[in-house]
Formats: C-alpha cells, sequence, structure tokens
C-alpha cells in the first residue's frame, strides 16, 4: 500500500490508494499510480494546475513486511508508537506516521515556494535538525546524510564536488566501499536517506517513463524510482538518459540527521529505544530521559508485566489482554492476544500474533528474527527450519496441501480457529509440543492462511476497535501514574478522549507542583467536555494557577516606595510601540514558561513620537489621581479595595490599579506590613497624580496596553525609588497581565521598552528573564521605511483576549495542533534573527510571509474576511504583508518590492480607504526605548 498525505502533512487529510491486484509497479510507478489517482479522486480540472497548488507529502508504504509479521496487516506505517520521552505533543494512540508526517511537514515548509511532491519511505523514521539547511531550487532534490563506506555500501550514495556540497555530480547503488573510498579523495558523498523533492518537471518526467497517459490509470508500468531516476542524474551520470538529464538536481547534506529503520521485527523493537534515547531536543527536560530505556514496551495493553528484569529483553507488548504474571524469557512479540486466552508458554524468541478474521480467528507464531522468505522446505519458521515443526506434531507438508518449493510467504500455515486458547497457542509454539493429535488434526483440517493472503481477510475494525478500547482502558492507568510516565508531555486533548471512553471517574486535579497542577485541572476540564459539561470550573482553575505562580515572582519580591520627586516635579516616561517580525505567541505563558521562548521585534516612534507616554506627580493630598489623556477620563481612589478592583476586562483604570498594587501601593506587594492606603501614602511620603496617554487606538495590534503598562511600572519605579531594571520590569509587566485576566506574554513589552530591532529569548521557568541580542537597523533606515516598508492601519480593531483564551487552552493541554506551530514559529524567530543579520531585504520579505503564514494556521481568524479583501486589492504590488500582533484587525506592515510599488499601494488605499479610519502613518526606529526624564 502507498499512502498519500494531501496538502501539508501537519493536515493529516490523506487519500491512499494501492497497485493494481496482481500487479507490482515498483516505487515509481506507485507513486505515479498515486498521484494521478488522487488527482481523479479530488475531481481537479488540468493535472498541472492540480500538482502546483500547494506542496505534497507522499510516503511509499508497501510491502508484504515479511520480517515484520505483526503489522502486516495493517502496513508498517501505522505501526503502533510509544510515547517519546524527549517528546511533547504526542498522542497516546499514535503511530509511526504520527511521528514520520511531523518531522516531514518541517521539511516541506522549508521547500521552495511551489508546487513540490517529498517523496519517503514508510517503515522509517528521519529526525532532522532544529533548524533545517536552505533547500535549493532544483527539480530533483536528494536529503543526503554522512556515513562510512561500509555502509553506504547497503544504500543508493550521492557524490558532490568537494566546493559544491549541494551540486550533484552522479549518483551510485549500492557502492562497494572501496570505490567509495577511492571516489572520496575527489568528491564527498552522501548516502540516501530516500527523501526525495520532485519538481513538476520531474514528475512529469516520472509519469512519461512510466508510460502514464492521461486518463487511463491501468497505462502505469513498473518502474523503479530511486535505482531507475538516481544513476541518470547529475552533471556526470553514469547513466546517461535524455529525458531525465535535462532534470536539474541538487543534493541537501543533512547535518546531524538521524535514521531509524522498522523493517524487521528485531529493528522495530531496537529503533524504538534508540528514539526513545535521543537526546532530548527542547529545552527543561531535565533528567527525564538520562536513564537508558529498556528494551521493554507495553502498548495498548491490559497486562501489568509484573516478571520483568533486565535479563529479559526485547519485549513488545501490543494490542493484548494477558495474566498478570506471564513469563517473558526475553525476545518476545506479542500483538492482538485477545482477553480470556490465559497463561501460555512462551520460549526465547517465541511471538504470536492473533488476527480476527471472518469466522473467527487466526493465530500466527513466528521467530523473532524469521525472515518468511524462500521454499518452505528450507525456509526457517519459528526460528528453526519449517520442516521441523511438522515433524515434531506428527505432520508431513505434502500431506497437508503445502508444496516444499512454494515460498514460505505463501503456504497456508496459521489455521482458523474460533478464539485463542492457551493450550492451542503453546502448541503452536513449542519446539517439542505435547502429544496431542487432535490438535494436529485440528489444525491440519481448520481452514489456513498463507502470511500474504492474511492482510487480505483480517477483520481490521475489529482489531481496531480492541485496540482502542485497550488504549482506553490503559489511559485511565496512565493518568493514575501520571508521577512516574510522561503524562504531562502528551496531547492531554486526545487524552482526554481516552480516558472518556474509558469510562473512569472524573479526574481530580492533586498535584502541588504549579505546572502540573494547572495541567491536570486542563485534562479534568477536557474530559468534562468530553462528556457534555463545559469544563468551566476546572478550566477557571487552570488559568486560576497561572495567574497565581506567575503573580508570586512578584510577591517574593515585595517593596516600599518612597517617594524621590520634589514637590514641583514630573517625572515624565514615554516608550515606543512594537512591530512583531517573528516569533509572537512563544513569549505566551504557560509555553514560555515550559519551553522558552524567542522573538524578534523592533521598537518604533509613530509620526515622530513616543505613542505612550506617563506622567507622575507627588502631592501632599494623600490620594492617588489617575487621568487619561486620550481617554478624557479620571479616576480619584480612596481605599485598598478599589485598587483591588483590577481584573475587570476594560475596567476604568484597570491597568494603572494593578501597577500600583505592583509597585507597593498594595499590602499583597509591600515589605513593611502597612494595611491600608493612608498609612501607605504616609510612609511613601505624598499623594500620587498619574496621567496616562496612548497614542495609538484600541486594538491597533502594536501592544499598546503592555508597553504603558511597562511604560507605568517604570515611572513608579523611579518615583518611587524602586531600582528596577528592564527585566524586573518585563516581569512585572507580565504579572500585570496575569492580574487583569486578560494573559498575553512578554513580547509586547520589552518590543517597546528595549530599543531598536532585536531578538528577544527567555528560558524556562515561572520567571521570564530576556536575554536581548540587538540587530542590524538598515533595513528599516530610511531607504526603505515609509518607502518600501509601510504601516498602515485597518481601521478593523479586534480583542486579544478571546484568541488568548483559546490558544492558551491548547497550551495547557499539550495539544500537538498548537504545539506544532508554537514550536515552529520560535525556531522562526531563530532563522528571522539570522535571515535580518544579512541586511537582504528580500530575506526581510520571506521572514514576514512566513510569520503571517504561522499566524494563520495557528488562529485562523486571524486573517478575516475584511483583511482578506483588503490585501487581495494591494497583492499585485506587495511581496509580503502581515497584521502585527494576534491579527484580525488592528496595523498591517506592508513590504512592496520597490518605491513604484510602495507608491501604488498607497495610491490604491488612499484612494479608496477600507472605512473612515483606515489610514497610514509614518514610523521609525526608536533608538532610545523607554526613556525617564524630571522636570
Amino acid at each position: 500500500m502507498t499512502s498519500w498525505l494531501r496538502g501539508q502533512a501537519s493536515d493529516h487529510s490523506w487519500f491512499a490508494g494501492c497497485d493494481p491486484v496482481g500487479s507490482k509497479l515498483g516505487s515509481g510507478g506507485g507513486l505515479v499510480r498515486l498521484l494521478a489517482d488522487a488527482w481523479m479522486a479530488d475531481g481537479a480540472g488540468d493535472f498541472g494546475a492540480w500538482l502546483g497548488e500547494r506542496k505534497r507529502l507522499a510516503i511509499l508504504a508497501g510491502g508484504q513486511s515479511r520480517r515484520l509479521p505483526a503489522y502486516a496487516a495493517t502496513g508498517k506505517i501505522f505501526l503502533p508508537m510509544p510515547i517519546m520521552r524527549w517528546s511533547f505533543g504526542q498522542r497516546l494512540d499514535q503511530s509511526l506516521l504520527d511521528l514520520q508526517s511531523g518531522e516531514y511537514a518541517r521539511v516541506l515548509e522549508a521547500c521552495p515556494d511551489s508546487g513540490r511532491v517529498l517523496v519517503t519511505s514508510g517503515d522509517v523514521f528521519l529526525g532532522f535538525p532544529e533548524v533545517l539547511p536552505d533547500v535549493p531550487e532544483a527539480d530533483v532534490v536528494g536529503f543526503g546524510m554522512a556515513a562510512s563506506p561500509e555502509l553506504a555500501a547497503g544504500f543508493g550514495v550521492f557524490f558532490t564536488p568537494r566546493d559544491q556540497p549541494a551540486t550533484l555530480e552522479f549518483f551510485l547503488q549500492k557502492p562497494e566501499p572501496s570505490r567509495t573510498r577511492e571516489l572520496a579523495r575527489d568528491f564527498a558523498f552522501y548516502v540516501d536517506s530516500g527523501v526525495w523533492l520532485l519538481s513538476e518537471r520531474a514528475v512529469r518526467v516520472l509519469m512519461s517513463r512510466c508510460g502514464w497517459r492521461e486518463g487511463e490509470p491501468d497505462s502505469v508500468s513498473f518502474f523503479e524510482l530511486y535505482s531507475g531516476f538516481g544513476p541518470s542524474l547529475g552533471r556526470s551520470p553514469v547513466e546517461p538518459d535524455e529525458a531525465i538529464a535535462g532534470l536539474t538536481a541538487a543534493v541537501v547534506p543533512v547535518p546531524q540527521g538521524e535514521f531509524y529503520h522498522f523493517g524487521t521485527t528485531r529493528q522495530m523493537i531496537e529503533s524504538v529505544s534508540e528514539l526513545q534515547n535521543r537526546a532530548g531536543q527542547e529545552p527543561g527536560q531535565g533528567d527525564f530521559w538520562r536513564k537508558p530505556h529498556p528494551d521493554m514496551y507495553v502498548l495498548n495493553s491490559d497486562f501489568e508485566f509484573r516478571t520483568r528484569s533486565a535479563a529479559h529483553s526485547t519485549i513488545w507488548v501490543e494490542n493484548c489482554s494477558l495474566p498478570p504474571d506471564l513469563a517473558l524469557p526475553g525476545g518476545n512479540v506479542l500483538t492482538g492476544v485477545p482477553a480470556g486466552v490465559g497463561e501460555f508458554a512462551l520460549a526465547a524468541g517465541d511471538c504470536v500474533d492473533c488476527l480476527p478474521v471472518q469466522g473467527g480467528w487466526v493465530v500466527r507464531p513466528y521467530g523473532l528474527d524469521d525472515k518468511f522468505a524462500g521454499p518452505v522446505g528450507l525456509a526457517h519458521w519459528l526460528g528453526r527450519p519449517a520442516s521441523e515443526w511438522f515433524a515434531a506434531r506428527g505432520l508431513r507438508m505434502e500431506d497437508c496441501g503445502i508444496d516444499v518449493q512454494a515460498d514460505i510467504q505463501e503456504c497456508p500455515l496459521f489455521a482458523m480457529v474460533p478464539k485463542p486458547e492457551a493450550r492451542w497457542i503453546s502448541w503452536l509454539l513449542a519446539a517439542r509440543p505435547e502429544a496431542a493429535p487432535e490438535l494436529a488434526n485440528q489444525w491440519k483440517s481448520a481452514v489456513r492462511y498463507g502470511a500474504r493472503q492474511l492482510g487480505e481477510v483480517v477483520d481490521l475494525a475489529l482489531l481496531l476497535g480492541q485496540r482502542r478500547a485497550l488504549a482506553a482502558r490503559a489511559s485511565r492507568v496512565f493518568w493514575e501514574h501520571r508521577s512516574s510516565n510522561p503524562f504531562f508531555r502528551v496531547d492531554l486533548e486526545s487524552a482526554a478522549a481516552l480516558y472518556h471512553e474509558s469510562g473512569a471517574p472524573a479526574p481530580e486535579p492533586c498535584s502541588d507542583r504549579p505546572m502540573e497542577r494547572l495541567q491536570e485541572a486542563a485534562f479534568a476540564a477536557a474530559v468534562d467536555r468530553k462528556r457534555g459539561g463545559n469544563g468551566a470550573a476546572a478550566e477557571r482553575e487552570a488559568f486560576s494557577v497561572l495567574a497565581r505562580n506567575i503573580e508570586a515572582v512578584s510577591e517574593a519580591r515585595p517593596v516600599v516606595p518612597r517617594s524621590t520627586l520634589l514637590e514641583d516635579q514630573i517625572l515624565w516616561a514615554r516608550s515606543p510601540v512594537r512591530l512583531d517580525l517573528a516569533g509572537g505567541w512563544s513569549d505566551t505563558p504557560p509555553f514560555c514558561l515550559k519551553h522558552g521562548g524567542a522573538v524578534v521585534n523592533l521598537a518604533v516612534d509613530i509620526n515622530g513620537q513616543a505613542p505612550v507616554q506617563a506622567f507622575v506627580r507627588v502631592c501632599s493630598r494623600r490620594h492617588i489621581v489617575i487621568r487619561s489623556i486620550d481617554l478624557g477620563a479620571e479616576k480619584e481612589i480612596a481605599t485598598i479595595d478599589e485598587l483591588n478592583d483590577c481584573a475587570v476586562v476594560g475596567g476604568e483604570f484597570s491597568l494603572a490599579k494593578a501597577a500600583l498594587c505592583l509597585a507597593g501601593f498594595h499590602p499583597r506587594f509591600r515589605a513593611d506590613g502597612a494595611g491600608t492606603l493612608a498609612e501607605i501614602l504616609d510612609a511613601f511620603g505624598g499623594g500620587v497624580e498619574i496621567s496616562l496617554l496612548a497614542a495609538t487606538p484600541k486594538g491597533s495590534g502594536l501592544g499598546t496596553s503592555s508597553v504603558l503598562a511597562a511604560t507605568l511600572l517604570a515611572a513608579l519605579s523611579s518615583t518611587g525609588g524602586l531600582g528596577w531594571d528592564r527585566e524586573e520590569i518585563v516581569h512585572r509587566t507580565l504579572a500585570l497581565e496575569q492580574m487583569l485576566s486578560t494573559g498575553g506574554g512578554w513580547q509586547d513589552q520589552a518590543g517597546g521598552i528595549y530599543h531598536g530591532i532585536k531578538l528577544v529569548e527567555t528560558g524556562p521557568g515561572f520567571e521570564q528573564r530576556p536575554q536581548v541580542r540587538w540587530l542590524p537597523e538598515e533595513l528599516f533606515g530610511p531607504e526603505y521605511a515609509n518607502r518600501r516598508v509601510l504601516l498602515y492601519y485597518t481601521g478593523i480593531t479586534r480583542v486579544a483576549k478571546t484568541i488568548l483564551q483559546e490558544i492558551v487552552r491548547g497550551m495547557f493541554l499539550n495539544s500537538a495542533a498548537h504545539l506544532r506551530n508554537l514550536f515552529a514559529i520560535r525556531r522562526h524567530a531563530l532563522q528571522a534573527y539570522q535571515a535580518i543579520q544579512r541586511e537582504s531585504y528580500i530575506d526581510l520579505c520571506r521572514v514576514v510571509r512566513r510569520s503571517w503564514d504561522l499566524n494563520q494556521r495557528l488562529d485562523a481568524g486571524t486573517c478575516p474576511p475584511a483583511i482578506a479583501a483588503l490585501y487581495a486589492r494591494i497583492a499585485p504590488w506587495t511581496s509580503a504583508a502581515k497584521l502585527l500582533g494576534a491579527g484580525g484587525g488592528g496595523y498591517l506592515l506592508i513590504l512592496s518590492p520597490d518605491d513604484a510599488g510602495a507608491a501604488a499601494i498607497r495610491s490604491e488605499l488612499i484612494g479608496r480607504p477600507p472605512n473612515a479610519g483606515a489610514r497610514f502613518v509614518d514610523f521609525s526606529v526608536s533608538r532610545t526605548g523607554l526613556q525617564i526624564t524630571r522636570s
């Protein structure tokens, strides 16, 4: 079977096809047939247009799985996989396909921006580095990995000039080590990973080579992609071919690439262990993965596995219900054993696969290293000559309708019974079975199937239903033992669905560790939603735990403000706003608390002024007055209770009240025990009058509210002699956002109070301390800003709180879809940092396009219809564009390829604005960031 994933692999929509009955098409022919079938299934028009409309991933998952019988029926690509200890967001019921698709989706994202087909194998897992190499423009791009000449002898090998490692000189199929060493004097060489990227042109050559004619799917003939195309590729092909010679070819050497094969039963266990024991790839994993994982796995099963020891290695139990004391001496793979079978005898190397078929069950015994190849009269079965199995049971192959010259894969060795029983399984496995003529006669007279036939008669619905039911039951145990397993790293939304199906009682959060407690609460909320509730109470607890622990960092550093202003002085604090270029959302708790965040943004003044300002004056009257210049409002505060009222979103002066609390004007954050506002102001040395100005529209996407909070905190710190540096202000602003119940991350305040263009990073932990690395400002200097790079207020606003709550819920639950995008967003910030360092405007456009794409993947509401319509109007003159902030409205950053294009955009939008409030504004990079002066 060959599987087809439509579009990006992360979409998880796929099309499956197979070779026609009775024929083999090979990897090339199979790929061509698959593409043709998928195109026709989509009902698309022109094949070329269909192929070119998006990137696609084709996984070649064919073969009879002779050396891995347990998953021959479902296909190795759907091999169940355990949760990897280093991972986040994996599912309890995941398959090899799930692991593969995540890695290949990253490769697709790095591919050129045109319709391409990424081809790979279904029985491998390839691990790619965090930051992928650039993928060149070529018709055929192969991904190669460094290897020794001895290892390379079993694969195709790319040879490249030493001074041009991306240029393919020629391709050899399984070269002898001596030949590779000889060539290595002049060429670098890389083992073919089996991952090839094909352009539309290459696909058409392949289709022609396979004889495909449009409208005639049966016209496809046998052709091997790698051995057929490979030797004819390169500047100096070893097997020149006129059609293939016209294709350009390149190689992507993958540094630190990882290759795990699942070709045999033993390899399956060894590769899973190698994967489990690979070094952790995300920050904050502690010592979790340092102790090597044993070669023992129990998946989707009801089995306590009491009698395990280091000596009993190479164990795999999946989709089974087994007695708790069943002895597994080692080298045992048990799959599909249903409940009620009882305890059967196993020797080292014995394996059992139970398959439901119409009318009963088939027990397939085999040996750990059986190959199921060759004439049955000579082949091995159960680790011994197959002939010995028959002789030990008083049977002759000829009398059982078995041709000794026939391929063992085709021979009817596996008998159907009403239901597996322990005695039957023990008799099938034993090297010296009990004398049981009735069992021998039962086997001889039963309906029997060959290994190849089993894939055609298996009852997949029953097989997969049993696996799902056992996985649901196991999810309850997984929850109960969460302190000693990867519970807090899995996709808890998916786990909640399984837990709901198990019928277990509602989960009750109880951990005293904050991060675990909030995830327990989020899991409880997810289970409640699966059972028809709304999960509101548990979810409120999750958000409350998050807020309390972020705020606790500031509470642990109480202060006592004392006025440093003279009676006639006014303190003036002002800050730019921020334009986010890459990484936004990775700075949001709890993601940044678990994994760290990374953003690239720039601080800008608007129309020549810092748009966010705060004024503080100390007066003799013991009161607090807050004024808003832009809103024309004023509020006097006389009691602590009035300061407490700061959690109402949009409430009058909530932001200023929370800032005053954090600055020590509330007992919760004070060090001296003062309890009333009068006592606090007496200790301070007077009353406080605050005036605020935010000269940007509400919902602008420029991070104004967070920048205003940070600016006010800085003003209060300076006024009260608190001595907070910018790091402290960033964290206290994060706490302030939690007090307001709006959530939010740290990039807005960091973007405003730190000057210029910069990469800002934090590590895991509740205390988020920004580390800043500055970038050159050339691409936003006079040659570009307000000429090719435009800032346009769309006149459309969107409140970020509802967006935040939905995405934060996904963070709580380790939602695979959310984490996949969030990790990509964080990686993109690092890639953006490198791109802007090169001072390439083309690279900057690529950065902005990619950021906009990632934001839309995370939140479909990022680009509402009104914005899409506006963008369509300026698209002919636009190289890249993105809404700033969470999206949905506010300011649009537009990058035009040249001044003429920018002029056309201005003419279009000034001549026909989308609404009365829409307008262009001038911006300039702030070289000061936060500034504080006194009169």
